[in-house]
């Protein structure tokens, strides 16, 4: 197998032959806002991409632009999945189309239920969250079970066609005719026991189990969200991890509902990947796949990441998150989480910031004293990476790769405007399509 180089910065270029340098490839990668991140890191890491696939997560709409073309060259599939204009994304993603067990339905409910990054920390009494989980669940099997191609938008359909009626014994609502075919069929099936565990509670508990998973459907599953749910093309994992792709994966900043549901998807693809892994002999992915996550702590929070992370590197499979601060990490995944995920990057680059907390690890690991990790330069950067010595140098000038140079020189044959330098300009590397 042949595999990619990352440019991390002047005099910092890395195999991802995880067992020729037996690190893993996760990064993790700190800097404050308008440090660089995209231009020094990001941008070289999809320009020296030429074997993985590859899924990005972003929110500039403009590195779909100047990359597609790029990786077609290549021979990538490209797929674009636009979260901020549903109605324009090329590629879809339905959870339902992975669902091959009872146990995928409760992770596919929970995960829905749980989106919300506030409930981590919340000290709410969590039989409302499981109720609801079941309730979910049922409804998910119902359709799963009924419907040849139903989707995650059928069941939404169904969950806001629900409504309670007030029993004598149990809760009565308007899909217990549905239900009751089944349970005919099946009384003791997965769909009648989680539909049970929600008719069997008061009327006015009902009603609060509803509106709690009414919260979190209204929140994620918006009418333009649903049509892109119900599109033909729809993201295929196994062909992921066998044939050179590359996913755009287009989210808002600002808008957490739809964080929500990405993250939904990042959970069920880790989830999918894995056991496409375990089916190979050598329980691998026949093709690595590498995942870079701009903003990564900007949205919510994905459901066992912390444990995902820590066997990726088995699966060949790896991500790089961009952060501000290992503060905002921690805000997302609590304190313990977030020590596994910072613990599980045997590579982390630091770019210069002001948090305290980001900063004293930094003057940890270099020796050195926080004042001068405070007052870094702007355009240095430390790397820090298993095995070796910290690397202090320079954020690598992307402005000055010939490759780059012809891709924006198309592109500004297209449209008005370039970018502006990066400043002081150091050693360039060129990616190519060999293992350097």
């Amino acid at each position: 197998m042949v595999y990619d180089s990352v440019i991390l910065g002047e005099n910092a270029v890395f195999s991802t032959d995880s067992r020729e340098t037996q690190v893993n490839n996760n990064i993790l990668v700190c800097g404050s806002s308008g440090c660089g991140k995209t231009m020094s890191i990001s941008e070289p890491k999809l320009l020296c991409t030429n074997h993985a696939s590859l899924v990005i997560t972003l929110s500039k709409r403009r590195l779909v632009k100047i990359y597609s073309e790029l990786f077609k060259k290549r021979g990538y599939r490209v797929l674009d999945m636009n979260f901020v204009s549903p109605e324009q994304a090329q590629a879809a993603y339905d959870p339902l189309q992975y669902i091959r067990s009872w146990t995928d339905i409760t992770y596919l409910a929970k995960a829905v239920v749980m989106a919300d990054p506030q409930k981590k920390d919340t000290k709410a009494d969590p039989y409302w969250d499981s109720v609801s989980i079941s309730l979910l669940s049922a409804l998910i099997s119902y359709v799963v079970m009924t419907q040849k191609n139903g989707t995650m938008a059928d069941v939404i359909d169904l969950f806001r066609s629900l409504q309670i009626i007030r029993g004598d014994y149990l809760v009565e609502t308007t899909l217990d005719e549905k239900f009751e075919v089944i349970r005919k069929a099946d009384p003791c099936c997965f769909a009648i026991a989680c539909w049970d565990t929600f008719r069997q509670t008061p009327v006015r508990t009902a009603g609060c189990i509803y509106s709690t998973l009414g919260a979190a459907v209204d929140t994620i599953f918006t009418p333009s969200l649903c049509q892109m749910i119900r599109k033909a093309e729809r993201i295929d994992f196994q062909k992921l991890s066998t044939e050179k792709t590359i996913l755009f994966v287009t989210t808002s900043p600002v808008n957490l509902s739809l964080n929500s549901f990405v993250n939904i998807f990042y959970g069920q693809m880790f989830k999918e990947l894995f056991e496409i892994g375990e089916g190979n002999e050598d329980g691998q992915l026949k093709r690595p796949v590498h995942v870079l996550c701009d903003d990564f702590a900007c949205g919510a929070r994905i459901v066992n990441f912390a444990e995902y992370i820590s066997i990726f590197r088995e699966k060949g499979i790896s991500v790089m998150m961009m952060l501000q601060s290992e503060s905002q990490l921690k805000s997302i995944y609590g304190e313990e989480d977030a020590k596994t995920i910072i613990n599980n990057s045997d590579t982390y680059i630091y770019l210069g910031g002001l948090d305290l907390d980001t900063a004293k690890s930094v003057s940890q690991r270099l020796n050195q004293p926080l004042e001068d990790v405070l007052s870094m330069p702007i355009g240095r950067e430390y790397i820090f990476r298993r095995g070796q010595k910290p690397i202090i140098t320079q954020r690598y000038n992307i402005q000055e790769n010939r490759e780059y140079k012809k891709i924006m020189g198309i592109c500004q044959k297209k449209e008005k405007g370039a970018h502006k330098p990066l400043g002081k300009e150091g050693k360039i590397y060129e990616c190519t399509d060999e293992k350097q």
